[in-house]
């Protein structure tokens, strides 16, 4: 079984997903964070964001390996490195390249083969897995979703996080490829007044509601 969580950056997506995960006992991939790692290692190679053709070549040279522990790449875990601002900003650039998101979703449909797994990102319930028995659409207000990320970045201006993530709606929005947007048949849950519980509790009910 698949579940697919999709939304703009902030909505809560990982953190519900890696909870409902847990409560259902399924696998869980967080999409974003293998973009991250692979935007964190071209920052360490010095390599070009802009450079599609290069990134793809980086990305099928590196072993990504998610697990309960976050992200290695080449056998280095590297999660804590991954909501840098440099780090969350390159991320956005880099994948932007069909050539790297195409690549992308062949790891994760690679890392979802054979298993029941939640999933979460920008286009899972579009693209990656479009056939999910449950595909979810996270959202809630830019002023919350700028709350929520200043508790992860405490050293950074709440009003430049919510600057930082209007852009990045922006952004994915606007992507030729994997662009943000609401997979058709998928539910919007708005978690803008919810909690993580009641957000996860939701959840459970709507996937428990499938036959």
């Amino acid at each position: 079984m698949k579940i697919t969580i999709d939304g703009p950056a902030g909505a809560g997506k990982s953190t519900v997903a890696r909870a409902l995960a847990r409560r259902l006992g399924f696998s869980y991939l967080d999409s974003g964070a293998l973009y991250r790692a692979l935007a964190w290692a071209a920052l360490g190679q010095g390599a070009d964001l802009d450079g599609e053709e290069g990134l793809a070549r980086l990305l099928d040279s590196l072993e990504l390996r998610p697990d309960q522990a976050g992200v290695w790449v080449n056998g280095t875990l590297v999660t804590s490195a991954l909501r840098r601002p440099d780090v969350d900003e390159a991320a956005s650039r880099v994948a932007r390249h069909p050539a790297v998101r195409a690549a992308m979703v062949r790891l994760q449909r690679q890392l979802g083969e054979g298993v029941d797994m939640i999933a979460d990102g920008r286009d899972i319930g579009s693209v990656v897995w479009p056939d999910a028995e449950v595909k979810i659409f996270l959202t809630a207000s830019l002023a919350k979703r700028a709350a929520r990320r200043a508790l992860e970045q405490p050293q950074e201006d709440q009003g430049q996080i919510a600057q930082a993530i209007a852009e990045r709606d922006a952004h994915d929005a606007e992507r030729p490829v994997g662009a943000l947007l609401i997979a058709p048949g998928a539910i919007v849950v708005d978690t803008s007044e919810l909690s993580v519980e009641e957000t996860v509790e939701r959840l459970a009910e709507i996937v428990e509601a499938v036959p």
